[in-house]
């Protein structure tokens, strides 16, 4: 009886560990880096309405010989307007085409955000019951995948492009796609 009241004492503070161990373990994780099954498979195939012009589809096929940045996006989305910047400067870049997919979003709204703040894409897919994301794995937005010259998927940037991550991973990896062959 004693030992057990001895146990139910020290409970608590053992319980209080662990909960300090696992907090202590979660802020060495890095959320924007949400590992994709996607990763080194072709890109999945899909066939979208085109935003700018709703007579044309958008296809898996755009990525051809090229390296390609498809971007998700919405009007709605907060981080995508703090990241919008930096796509426009990227893409000044005639290396990388960017590739917008519009998630979820109202097409007027969508049409005037372009035509305010600036069109980085070359296409723009309209993706409005979120169907395309699903297949694609999307978590959120913004979230970018690094399309290869062949059509595979090598990387998957959760969260808005900034300076630190174009310089730190986008730019290296994109160097090294532009090298190899189609």
């Amino acid at each position: 009886m004693n030992r057990l009241k001895q146990v139910r004492s020290i409970l608590p503070f053992i319980i209080f560990a662990m909960i300090l161990f696992l907090l202590w373990r979660g802020l060495g994780l890095r959320p924007n880096q949400v590992p994709s099954p996607l990763i080194n498979q072709s890109a999945p195939e899909f066939s979208l309405p085109d935003l700018l012009d709703a007579k044309k589809s958008v296809t898996h096929k755009e990525f051809a010989g090229h390296v390609t940045f498809v971007n998700v996006w919405a009007t709605w989305c907060v981080s995508c307007a703090e990241e919008h910047r930096a796509l426009l400067q990227l893409a000044q870049d005639a290396h990388i085409e960017f590739l917008g997919l519009n998630y979820k979003d109202d097409t007027i709204a969508a049409k005037k955000w372009l035509q305010q703040y600036g069109n980085p894409y070359k296409r723009v897919a309209v993706d409005s019951d979120g169907q395309a994301a699903i297949d694609w794995g999307v978590y959120g937005t913004p979230e970018t995948f690094v399309i290869d010259k062949k059509g595979v998927i090598r990387y998957k940037q959760v969260g808005p492009i900034d300076n630190d991550a174009w310089e730190k991973t986008l730019k290296p990896l994109v160097e090294k796609l532009r090298n190899e062959r189609a």
